[in-house]
Order: C-alpha cells, then structure tokens, then sequence
C-alpha cells in the first residue's frame, strides 16, 4: 500500500540555515503590505518545474505566515500516490531550488521560511480529470450541475440551474467524463457537469468481516483458553507435591 505524508524543512539540503536577515522590501514595517498572491505566483514559477522533472504533478502551493516566519506548503501527486520517500526527495529538490532562487537574485520569500511538502490528504475536492482518475474505486459526494434547455455543456459552470447532490462510486474516469455508481445505478457526467467532488471516509461494520477471519479469531482464542488450562494443571501438580 503507498504510503502517503509530509516532509518538513527548514534547512536547506546542506544544513545551511534559511536567510534570516530581517524584514525587506514588502515585509518592512510601515511599508506597503504583502502581495501573497505574488509570492504564490513567483514560487510556483519556481517550485513547478522541479516537481514535474521529478515525474510528479504539482497540486498547490501556499505561503502563509507564522510569526516573523513564512511557511510554504507545497502539494504533490502522481498516479498510484507518492511515497514518503519520494516526498522527502522532492522537498529536498524544491529546497536546493528555492536556495538557488533567492542566490541569483530572486526575491522569492523575505526573511526566514519553512517549506513543508506533503501529498494531497481524503478531504481535498476533486476538481481536475486527474483527480477523478487517481480515486477510481472510492465514493464520492458531488454536486451536479442540471442543464438549462439548450445549454452546451461548457456554459453549464456559469449558469448551474437545478443542481443536486449525488453520491456514487468513482468506476470509471477518464479526460472527459466521470461514471458514477450509485444507489440508482451507474451515471456518467462530463466533467462540466460536476462540481468539486469529496472522497467519503468509509468504515467497515463488523458483520462485513469475512467468515473466515471470524474463524481465525475464534481459534485464537479457543488457543489461548487451552493454554491457560495448561498452566492450571501445572499448579495442581505442584500443591500435590507439596
């Protein structure tokens, strides 16, 4: 099973700490305040290209700030999930990056920052075609978007009318359509038609535990039950010695 996690830096790949020479340019106090959404922008610029040389997508990347320090987070995926190692290497990827940014110049991030990369955790909306391929077998919520009469499909996200919820099982996905199992049967949707799906956590009850998994639990303890009559014959014998 692949596992899947976050990797935390605040180092860059050769233990040289992250530059921590004050406030500058937008961070200056009294100056004019924080463009984040630049610095989002000028971070992906950079960020992107390693990650997708390393074979993975880039999911988002963020940048908030926590104290005197920012944190950037930056989300990965891949077909099949991606390791905890393979996680740690594309921090350490995107950290040399980062380094190598801010040494030629770059104003990339002011002061001190922590670089946190992790893979996209069951609570993140599915919102692109490979989203739906990656959770093929999962079930899924998702608002449909009903058609007005005549509509084209493209035009359905600007004008949703008559939307509804649905829950179904992810069988099939592929660039341009996604084919629901549901209690009603199977549905298939263009991706224009659906809004950001969910995956639901699922918890399997007791009585769907296969009967032989049962049997193995009641030998076990018919085992232990036998062991322990064991050790109480071995106390008998002893007070009879005695």
């Amino acid at each position: 099973m692949t596992q899947r996690g976050r990797t935390t830096r605040s180092t860059g790949p050769t233990g040289r700490p992250r530059r921590a020479d004050g406030p500058r340019g937008g961070d200056r106090v009294g100056g004019p305040r924080v463009d984040l959404a630049a610095r989002r922008s000028r971070l992906r610029a950079v960020i992107e290209p390693v990650v997708n040389a390393a074979g993975y997508d880039l999911e988002d990347v963020s940048v908030s700030r926590a104290g005197r320090r920012h944190v950037v987070r930056v989300i990965v995926d891949a077909d099949g999930g991606i390791s905890l190692d393979a996680v740690a290497d594309v921090s350490r990827a995107v950290s040399a990056a980062l380094d190598a940014a801010e040494e030629s110049g770059g104003d990339i991030l002011a002061g001190e920052y922590q670089l946190e990369v992790s893979s996209p955790g069951v609570d993140r909306p599915l919102t692109l075609p490979r989203h739906w391929r990656r959770n093929v077998g999962r079930l899924v919520k998702v608002t449909v978007r009903a058609p007005l009469p005549g509509q084209r499909a493209e035009q359905r996200a600007e004008q949703p009318a008559g939307d509804r919820q649905v829950t179904g099982r992810v069988v099939e996905a592929d660039d341009e359509r996604v084919v629901l199992e549901t209690d009603s049967g199977r549905a298939e949707f263009a991706h224009a038609e659906l809004g950001p799906g969910r995956v639901q956590v699922e918890f399997h009850r007791l009585d769907e535990v296969a009967d032989d998994e049962l049997d193995e639990v009641a030998d076990d303890e018919s085992g232990d039950s036998s062991d322990i009559d064991d050790i109480d014959d071995e106390d008998d014998v002893e007070d009879e010695e005695r």
